[in-house]
């Protein structure tokens, strides 16, 4: 749809972001040790399997699936999942979007309170796509569902902060993130619905239901949790 490249929203209250940071430093090392000889097959334990997930509980030990080569508890895999990405691109995307957005979430919420959101949004995005599609036994990654959530949260906070992004991969525009971002969410749930409109189209392997529930925990929780101070747009 689109690809950001900068926002005019600098921080105020912290000194660095260092947890936004420190979350793409640490999905890009788990990637790079995917890639590595062997690594993408004992990556894919720490996946979630939808029907391992429902079948285990969050309190049930490993389920020992087809992909799994490491034993992984499954209630582990709701949280290690969003570290694993299948190609560069799918990496390059959500960290796009964190590295743009994700500091000044933080700077809202402080660096505690941020890495807890950014792992509850995770956490929502792979229940609502394991409990939406029970019956699923192909590996869920990607930290869609936790940025999802700090998509939500930004425009939330800064719907009049001017974000430049780039349209069609070609196109620079500098429009408000109530646009850009308000467009992101609105075509995630269009998604959703575009298979009962248009018959036998194929949305591809995109877990448009880890999106949802990424937007929905971050919708909330941007509400819910209390910053450690007060922020001025």
């Amino acid at each position: 749809m689109f690809i950001p490249l900068h926002d005019d929203n600098p921080i105020r209250h912290i000194a660095r972001p260092y947890v936004t940071w420190a979350l793409i430093l640490a999905t890009c090392v788990v990637y790079v040790l995917g890639v590595t000889e062997g690594g993408s097959q004992a990556l894919a334990s720490f996946a979630i399997v939808p029907v391992e997930l429902i079948r285990m509980g969050v309190w049930g030990g490993p389920a020992r699936g087809i992909y799994d080569t490491v034993a992984v508890p499954e209630r582990y895999t709701v949280l290690s999942y969003m570290f694993l990405h299948a190609d560069v691109l799918h990496l390059a995307g959500n960290m796009l979007f964190l590295w743009v957005f994700g500091d000044n979430v933080e700077d809202h919420f402080g660096h505690l309170r941020f890495l807890g959101f950014y792992l509850c949004c995770g956490v929502a995005g792979g229940i609502s796509h394991a409990l939406m599609l029970p019956g699923s036994d192909a590996p869920l990654i990607g930290a869609s569902g936790a940025v999802a959530g700090v998509i939500t949260a930004y425009v939330v906070m800064f719907p009049r902060v001017r974000v430049w992004v780039l349209v069609m991969r070609a196109i620079p525009l500098r429009i408000t993130a109530a646009w850009a971002l308000g467009a992101w969410i609105a075509s995630q749930f269009a998604m959703l619905a575009l298979p009962y409109i248009v018959k036998g189209i194929d949305l591809g392997p995109v877990s448009w239901w880890a999106h949802i529930g990424g937007i929905l925990a971050g919708g909330v929780l941007v509400f819910v949790l209390p910053p450690p101070r007060a922020v001025s747009e």
